[in-house]
């Protein structure tokens, strides 16, 4: 297979926001795809009309656009195998299952929903399983068990009904998956899977997925770990069809697990640990809200490198890398059999990785918005220095305000705890002589500031600690922050004095 011919697809269904498991999925596709020079494909699969969430396709798209996988055929961008949406493709669906009703791969089911639901509860009082295959179809309502003329009387009297495929019996189903290896099933403990439907005139999924990769040429199939039990069947469709020979490769994505390591990932998971699993904020049709990466301050190249690493093993020791290096360096052979678990405080630390990367200034213009909403619009020059000083202690934009606010306002209050510890005996009398000193000071530079109180303070033969840390509670209300005489340096002179003579004048004296 040439470059050129490799052509994957990402076909979620517009049900409700994506998951990060589904969009781990497209992102193994997108860096599969251009691993080879190949063509990343957005198709839409909404045939489940029934489960259809408006707003929800448009979900995807804005998902994939903010993690920067770019599509190259889809609804919105158009291209040769077109439409991409399953719902504008019905004429298609139907000719094919009518092909596997005349070559005898399929047959028409009329059993009633009622019906089954009453077999499925006697099987249950039985203790026993119902399915819908090659020991029970001879005796239920279909193609199979009524004559010709009795189906041709269904048919044309309108009533509902369902096209079935014929699952054959006792035969031995093989292919290999390119992360999982030869894969064996048995027909036996298969059913015969519903492949279109009369009453909305749509396919299910097995039907639309097979005669869709087959039209769209597609080359490759990445996908969840939870369709391998559907992969039978879809190989029976391909030999069904006489596709065999076209049939594409099949590679089975592990599943991303729960914190504890035991079951699927899930929102519950995320709602009661306090972390995203969406891309995006989603806001639901009945108005509930669910928090999404992008709102949480995540990063998209964070995100795209938390989830490159959840199943894919890239054989170096290095752990950050940019979109273009995944590219570089991703191989299906390097996707483990086995459930990643997800660790939310590992996504942090990507954060804070890629956080920590940006320039001052370009991180200076990311937290000015929020200076904004609290009312400050410092230049962006000034916001850089600060940003630059106390990024390593941050994840996320959102946290600089915490640690940088006393930058631009002055504290309305001290630390109780260290007031008690800090500001007593001859500390507040001997901070009246600093504040004079630096009032006195002409050069107003960190090195020399620190110097001229260091001498002070040998002088005096005081404690430099205490001196230092009374400092600290006068000019940011308590005891954090970077390094003190960078912030009286970048304070400037009036406001350090200010906030001195403030501490002087309110804070307790012994």
């Amino acid at each position: 297979m040439t470059q050129s011919n490799v052509r994957v697809r990402f076909a979620p269904s517009p049900t409700g926001p994506l998951h990060i498991g589904g969009v781990r999925t497209a992102l193994f596709n997108y860096l599969f795809a251009k691993k080879q020079g190949g063509t990343f494909i957005l198709r839409i699969e909404d045939t489940d009309s029934t489960r259809f969430v408006p707003g929800a396709e448009a979900y995807i798209n804005q998902s994939l656009k903010w993690l920067g996988l770019q599509v190259d055929e889809g609804v919105n961008e158009g291209g040769a195998y077109g439409p991409y949406k399953q719902s504008e493709r019905r004429e298609i669906y139907k000719k094919y299952a009518q092909q596997l009703i005349d070559t005898g791969w399929a047959y028409y089911a009329f059993d009633t929903p009622t019906e089954l639901d009453t077999l499925r509860s006697q099987y249950e009082a039985e203790k026993k399983m119902f399915a819908y295959g090659v020991a029970t179809r001879g005796s239920l309502n279909n193609s199979l068990s009524l004559s010709e003329a009795e189906t041709d009387s269904l048919l044309s009297s309108g009533v509902d009904y369902v096209i079935r495929f014929k699952m054959p019996d006792n035969v031995e189903v093989r292919t290999t998956d390119l992360v999982r290896g030869d894969v064996t099933f048995n027909t036996n403990t298969l059913d015969d899977k519903v492949l279109y439907k009369s009453v909305d005139g749509l396919p299910t999924y097995h039907l639309a997925n097979i005669v869709d990769d087959y039209l769209m040429k597609i080359s490759h199939v990445i996908r969840g770990e939870e369709w391998l039990p559907s992969l039978p069947l879809h190989v029976m469709l391909y030999r069904a069809f006489g596709w065999e020979d076209v049939m594409p490769q099949f590679a089975h994505l592990p599943l991303i697990l729960k914190p504890s390591g035991k079951g699927k990932l899930s929102k519950r998971d995320g709602d009661k640990a306090g972390f995203p699993v969406f891309p995006l904020e989603y806001t639901s049709p009945a108005g509930d809200v669910s928090v999404g990466y992008r709102e949480s301050g995540y990063f998209p190249e964070a995100v795209n490198n938390l989830l490159a690493l959840l199943g894919w093993n890239p054989g170096v020791e290095q752990e950050l890398f940019s979109l273009k290096e995944l590219t570089q360096l991703f191989t299906l052979e390097r996707v483990n059999k086995s459930g990643a678990r997800f660790d939310p405080e590992k996504a942090k630390w990507f954060n804070h990785q890629y956080l920590i990367r940006k320039s001052d200034t370009e991180l200076a213009q990311l937290y000015l918005p929020v200076l904004k909403q609290k009312g400050f619009a410092p230049a962006v020059d000034d916001v850089a220095v600060i940003v630059g000083m106390v990024k390593e202690r941050v994840h996320f934009v959102s946290e600089l305000w915490e640690q940088t606010s006393f930058f631009f306002e002055a504290p309305q209050s001290y630390d109780e705890k260290v007031t008690r510890k800090r500001w007593k005996g001859s500390i507040p009398s001997f901070m009246v002589d600093v504040t004079t000193l630096l009032g006195n000071l002409s050069e107003w530079k960190a090195d020399a500031l620190k110097q001229a109180v260091s001498d002070l303070i040998t002088t005096r033969e005081a404690n430099f600690g205490a001196v230092m840390n009374a400092m600290r509670l006068a000019l940011v209300g308590g005891s954090f922050g970077p390094d003190l005489f960078t912030i009286v340096e970048v304070l400037g002179k009036k406001e350090v004095l200010q906030r001195l003579n403030k501490a002087i004048e309110i804070l307790p004296k012994e």
